[in-house]
């Protein structure tokens, strides 16, 4: 069982969809992002793609953030997900999509993001493919922080500079690791 670690929500169990196809970031690891993150938070406007439970994009809102987007194309996992905002009473400041990344960030994201939290499933190119999308949209500033949770031997030097972004930190843990990054300054 996962919770919300800090905030208003602080020690709330939260659900995380049945099989396969989620993979709930660990406590220390989700700690130790927000410990990162910790002065962006506040106010920010957070987008949780591959959003899984919502855990992230809930730890955010329970921290402070303004408002938070969830994308998630697996239908049981958005039930997690609205489930998981009513019963920590966020779901007033969520806005949940049936959608896939790659277009979130051009089409479902209303304004500029703060915070763009990115755990796609590893080795299937996807956050090749959302850095493609965040280059060309209006929901990413200069200001923008990405985080792309993946592999901890994945490395993504050229794949960032390509698409014009700048790796600002890496976050490494046992198995995986956090990249942050930057829009490069034009």
């Amino acid at each position: 069982m996962m919770r919300v670690i800090a905030g208003s929500a602080r020690s709330l169990q939260l659900m995380t969809p049945e099989g396969d196809n989620t993979r709930p970031t660990t406590d220390r690891v989700k700690e130790t992002l927000f410990n990162v993150l910790q002065s962006d938070v506040p106010d920010c406007i957070f987008v949780d793609l591959f959003s899984g439970s919502g855990a992230i994009g809930i730890e955010a809102l329970s921290r402070g953030a303004k408002k938070a987007y969830f994308f998630e194309t697996d239908k049981t996992a958005i039930g997690c997900i609205e489930a998981n905002l009513k019963h920590t009473r966020l779901f007033e400041r969520a806005i949940v999509f049936r959608q896939d990344a790659a277009t979130a960030l051009n089409y479902g994201v209303r304004e500029v993001a703060d915070i763009v939290f990115v755990d796609a499933p590893y080795g299937q190119g996807l956050d090749e493919q959302v850095l493609i999308s965040a280059q060309r949209s209006k929901a990413v500033s200069e200001d923008t922080i990405i985080v792309i949770e993946e592999k901890k031997d994945r490395e993504l030097d050229e794949i960032a500079s390509a698409n014009g972004f700048d790796i600002i930190k890496e976050k490494v843990y046992k198995t995986n690791k956090h990249i942050f990054l930057r829009r490069t300054e034009k």
